[in-house]
């Protein structure tokens, strides 16, 4: 073999780190966003955040004078406008592959990033500067709740250690996850503890507040409460007791007919029964779980100005940034020390990141917003089909960006909250020739649903047939995906009395 030198010229796509670090905050949520941009604060001297809330504070100098540098209006942080110069050699051109991005203008240490001006949405009124924060109150637990109850109407010692005991074994819902032969096992022999005594101890705990608190299943959770309601007649108030003690299962699973027969009753009195027992709550401990709710912030709002509907960025996500003047001042003095020019070049790629990342994103909307305009004007039902390839054929973007921009971004709109992601969807061939989108299709199955007569709720087949009949060729089975996706529950259960 003959070793021989070649010259060969070819291309390829180099991901740089600035280009990772634009892809990785395009996929990030808002949420991981902002955790993101806290640690790149720490990590670099030269990247501060104009929005922060110590930002707006007075500075005092060495001498006591009032630093004038922390007096600068908002005005001051607007993004630069850009020259006809700058628009030309900055002209927006898209690169193959995943790593689809514009050519935007680079600020320069001295300039600031930010989306809007005017006045900082974080000043606050002279009302909120007087106002004193409120402290929320610390919520009880179930447990506490129970102990208390057990002050106020034990008074014997070893009474209420027994029923701290029982106390102890009841979970988040309410329900005693132990059996009594369990715990009574459990005990010193030395204490002499009756399997009487803890029945006793189990039925104080039963009579306190919350209903059904103590119950060792559903069906004694529910006669608990039965028993305990007010203003019910006894027939109805009997024959409640009765479905839940022994026929709950098949009260679950709405076999009214077979319940009428065994009950030997009419529909009237099941029917009182049945709403008797709706009134009756089967995880009574829930009311006292610690769980909050979780608020999902829009990235993106939708309004209608006149006959158009026009996309905004959600300024309360937008962190606005700059560059450290004190650092950058320093490093135009010392220009021999180029220890922080690292620093200083990221946060200049951060800055430009960002303002790429919201810029693609509105693109993104108004795109979305353009070809599902129907849907912002007649709702769900009129959504039509839209696949990833059309806006990024349409913006010059990679389908991989597309993706990344409609994961975990949130658009709020008059109809609701929607994920971007919400509005891509397959399609259903029409009689006319045409598509429906899946989205719409599952509104109007939503729709139909709502509106049939409950005591002949309609069946997977029959809905089928009902959107053949408007055009929509759509199997049975594909109705019951759709019903599930909705988390509607099939005719069986949706039947009443």
């Amino acid at each position: 073999m003959k070793q021989s030198l070649q010259l060969r010229t070819s291309q390829h796509l180099a991901l740089t780190p600035q280009l990772q670090q634009s892809i990785r905050l395009l996929q990030l949520s808002t949420l991981e966003l902002h955790q993101e941009l806290e640690t790149l604060l720490i990590e670099n001297p030269l990247l501060e955040r104009v929005d922060d809330a110590l930002d707006s504070a007075v500075r005092l100098l060495a001498d006591g004078t009032i630093n004038n540098a922390t007096q600068q209006t908002e005005s001051e942080f607007a993004v630069p406008e850009k020259s006809s110069q700058d628009s030309e050699e900055a002209s927006p051109k898209a690169e193959s592959g995943e790593a689809n991005a514009e050519v935007e203008h680079t600020p320069s240490a001295d300039e600031d990033w930010s989306f809007e001006e005017g006045p900082s949405s974080g000043s606050k009124s002279n009302d909120e500067e007087d106002g004193r924060p409120q402290l929320e109150a610390a919520q009880m637990s179930l447990r506490d709740y129970l102990l208390e109850q057990m002050r106020l109407t034990v008074r014997e010692g070893r009474d209420r250690a027994l029923i701290e005991l029982i106390i102890d074994a009841i979970d988040d819902n309410g329900y005693l996850c132990e059996a009594l032969e369990e715990i009574h096992g459990s005990l010193p022999i030395d204490l002499c503890v009756e399997m009487e005594e803890l029945q006793f101890a189990l039925n104080m705990v039963q009579s306190f507040e919350p209903e059904g608190v103590g119950a060792r299943d559903t069906a004694e959770c529910l006669a608990i409460q039965i028993k305990r309601l007010p203003k019910v007649a006894f027939v109805t108030r009997r024959l409640a007791l009765q479905i839940v003690e022994t026929y709950l299962p098949l009260f679950a699973q709405r076999d009214f007919t077979k319940l009428r027969k065994l009950l030997q009753c009419d529909d009237e009195d099941l029917r009182d029964a049945q709403t008797v027992i709706r009134q009756c709550n089967p995880k009574p401990g829930l009311a006292f779980s610690e769980g909050k709710s979780d608020y999902v912030v829009p990235d993106v709002v939708v309004k209608k100005i006149g006959d158009e509907w026009q996309v905004m960025l959600n300024r309360d996500v937008m962190p606005r940034l700059r560059v450290n003047q004190l650092y950058a001042n320093l490093m135009k003095q010392q220009r021999g020390d180029a220890s922080l020019s690292p620093q200083l070049q990221e946060a200049r790629w951060l800055i430009k990141n960002m303002r790429q990342r919201f810029d693609t994103i509105l693109r993104v909307a108004q795109a979305i917003v353009e070809r599902q305009y129907n849907f912002f004007t007649h709702g769900a039902v009129a959504m039509r089909p839209l696949v990833l390839r059309e806006i990024a054929d349409t913006l010059g973007l990679h389908e991989s960006t597309i993706s990344r921009v409609t994961t975990q971004k949130y658009m709020l709109t008059p109809h609701g909250m929607f994920e971007l992601k919400y509005f891509f969807g397959s399609h259903v061939a029409t009689d006319a020739g045409g598509e429906a989108s899946s989205t719409a299709i599952r509104a109007l199955i939503k729709q139909l649903i709502g509106e049939e007569d409950q005591k002949k709720p309609l069946s997977d087949s029959k809905i089928a047939d009902i959107l053949g009949e408007q055009g929509m060729v759509i199997a049975r089975r594909t109705v019951a995906k759709y019903r599930e996706a909705l988390k509607i529950p099939p005719v069986s259960l949706r039947k009443s009395l």
